[in-house]
């Protein structure tokens, strides 16, 4: 099923890269409206387009752009930085965090109340680089690592709203933040089809790009995610009992 279709989306940092083949996927799909989201003015050629002026490192606009919102069925989390460094600058540590991890989390909390209400879906594009940190960006490695707990708790915590939460693990793909890696890339085209066909098939974990895909099978049936269930099952338990 296509249910994308009719949609209204919101993707943040939708102006270059994966953001902004997500956003040329979500109209080929029909949905109704996308919210561009960047930190720059933007324009589209597509009257579905309505652009949003959105800094994720910035809790005022942040509080803004979801003012200016009236519904949401799809927020999709993908605004990103990625920077080579050796963790000899705790700046850099930082700035990865304010970006691939509390902006994730600030503009999640910001947009719920839309998303409970149209029992809507919340997709955080990670990285590969959650579940091992590649030594030249170490910082971009250990915020993504953060992104992906993130994620499960949201997963368990927002199902009781009915809200889906999906995180998507991302191999290297062929756009501006990776040029300088040397390794096979996925075009930004083909990743961006798979993480909504993820969306479509409920999948909790999407790896849209063939890197990431070797790993699919070995995480789905691996004692990490069997806990992440459990841990689920004791909070879904918890919540109910307090709520008896």
């Amino acid at each position: 099923m296509n249910t994308t279709t009719g949609k209204i989306v919101l993707i943040t940092g939708a102006n270059r890269g994966i953001g902004r083949a997500l956003l040329e996927e979500a109209l080929r799909r029909g949905a109704q409206q996308v919210y561009a989201g960047t930190r720059e003015t933007f324009a589209h050629p597509d009257e579905r387009v309505t652009p949003l002026l959105l800094d994720v490192t910035d809790p005022a606009q942040t509080r803004q752009a979801a003012q200016s919102v009236p519904s949401l069925d799809i927020l999709v989390n993908n605004a990103g930085v990625a920077l080579y460094d050796d963790l000899n600058d705790r700046a850099v540590l930082e700035r990865h965090l304010a970006v691939n991890l509390f902006g994730i989390h600030g503009v999640t909390q910001a947009f719920l109340p839309l998303l409970a209400r149209s029992h809507g879906a919340i997709v955080n594009n990670i990285s590969t680089a959650a579940f091992a940190p590649l030594p030249i960006i170490p910082a971009y490695s250990i915020s993504k690592a953060a992104a992906l707990s993130l994620t499960q708790a949201q997963r368990a915590l927002f199902a009781d709203q009915g809200v889906r939460v999906h995180a998507v693990l991302t191999g290297p793909t062929d756009t501006d933040m990776s040029r300088e890696l040397d390794a096979p890339k996925a075009p930004p085209e083909s990743v961006a089809r798979a993480i909504f066909d993820g969306v479509e098939n409920q999948e909790e974990d999407i790896f849209p790009d063939p890197i990431s895909q070797t790993m699919a099978a070995g995480w789905h049936s691996s004692p990490a995610k069997a806990l992440e269930r459990e841990y689920a099952t004791i909070a879904a338990a918890e919540r109910a009992k307090s709520a008896a």
